[in-house]
């Protein structure tokens, strides 16, 4: 016969049940918690942390600590970011060091010639040659075929040789601030040069009319020479974003200058201009235009009433006061004034840029340099 059990309230039995319930989850969670407290789960989770660990690369110097392993999380993040950063680093350093293999620099005035070990290294892909004393580029520059950037500022460089013309992969020419007076036709053979400055030699009168084949020309600068007029290899660029035409002898500009309707900035101030043709109003991508304000009397008044976001610069500027000198320290401090003329107005035209509206007019005072 079986056990009768007579229920007088079923509450009571309910509230028994919970209170064993109750009682079996106490036990469950007390002996969770004491083996994680063993020493069997913490040696467990150490091994585990140092099997991770030693996988990432971490070593045993960055998680022990006075003969106890740290477990703390925040280990591995850090040594994985460290680490990340590391290997980010490591691949930089190693795409630098093998970008410099085909690499050529050379400074100081104590050089007046190329070295001989040079012309063995034709896999060379970019010349930087700066502040030397060098007047001469070898002719046997012609074998650098791989040659993209040819770096040649501020030397007393006399001519380019006529081998330049060999040079098909040349993006970039830069022999500002030499002692140039002239531009071999030859160069107009550089098909995919992007990238010319000849500024501050001075003396540049013309460029040859085959420069008109450079259709990949992005960025003209000229200033600094003795430009009577925009040539017309210029105006048949097509590619052309930038010009600067600054600082030489021009009176006037060309009526089809729209010509270059790529033009984005262009840059006339100091020279002679008296006015601006209608022209310029159809260059829709022209969105800033520096000139000099002392000589300028006429200028078409749609340039004021651009809708196109034109900026339009007319600078006051002081001509610079002639210190008595010999010739030769003459043109060494013109050269030296340029050079400072030029960063100031990358300075200030850069700082343009950057604001939503521009003064009206601009005095710039200029300064003389006694040497």
């Amino acid at each position: 016969m079986g056990h009768q059990v007579i229920i007088f309230d079923f509450s009571a039995v309910r509230g028994l049940w919970e209170i064993r319930v109750k009682k079996h989850k106490e036990r469950q969670k007390k002996e969770k918690e004491r083996l994680e407290k063993s020493s069997l789960e913490k040696i467990k989770e150490e091994w585990n942390f140092m099997l991770e660990c030693r996988e990432k690369g971490i070593p045993q110097s960055k998680y022990l600590k006075n003969g106890f392993v740290d477990t703390s999380m925040e280990i591995l993040d850090k040594m994985e970011k460290n680490s990340q950063l590391r290997k980010k680093r490591a691949l930089s350093d190693a795409a630098d060091k093998e970008r410099s293999k085909y690499i050529f620099q050379l400074s100081g005035e104590h050089w007046t010639e190329f070295p001989d070990s040079l012309k063995e290294q034709t896999h060379l892909k970019e010349w930087h040659i700066n502040n030397t004393k060098i007047q001469t580029i070898p002719a046997y520059i012609a074998l650098f075929q791989e040659l993209k950037v040819l770096e040649l500022s501020k030397n007393q460089i006399t001519h380019l040789p006529v081998e330049i013309g060999c040079l098909k992969k040349l993006k970039e020419l830069n022999v500002s601030f030499n002692n140039l007076k002239s531009i071999p036709p030859e160069l107009g053979n550089c098909e995919n040069l992007e990238k010319l400055d000849l500024s501050g030699n001075l003396e540049i009168m013309e460029l040859p009319f085959e420069l008109s084949n450079l259709k990949q020309v992005t960025f003209v600068d000229v200033s600094a020479n003795k430009f009577p007029s925009i040539p017309i290899c210029v105006l048949r660029m097509s590619s052309l974003l930038w010009l600067d035409m600054s600082s030489n002898n021009l009176k006037d500009l060309p009526q089809d200058i729209d010509r270059l309707d790529q033009l984005q900035t262009l840059l006339l101030h100091r020279n002679r201009l008296t006015y601006l043709p209608q022209a310029l109003i159809n260059m829709k991508k022209l969105s800033m235009l520096v000139v000099s304000g002392e000589e300028l009397v006429e200028m078409p008044t749609a340039i004021y009433e651009s809708t196109t976001g034109l900026k339009l610069i007319s600078l006051k500027d002081n001509r610079y006061e002639t210190i008595p000198c010999q010739e030769t320290e003459e043109i060494e401090s013109e050269r030296d004034r340029e050079k400072f003329e030029k960063e100031f107005m990358k300075t200030y035209i850069e700082d343009l840029k950057e604001r939503d509206s521009v003064p009206a007019y601009t005095t710039k005072i200029s300064f003389s340099l006694q040497l």
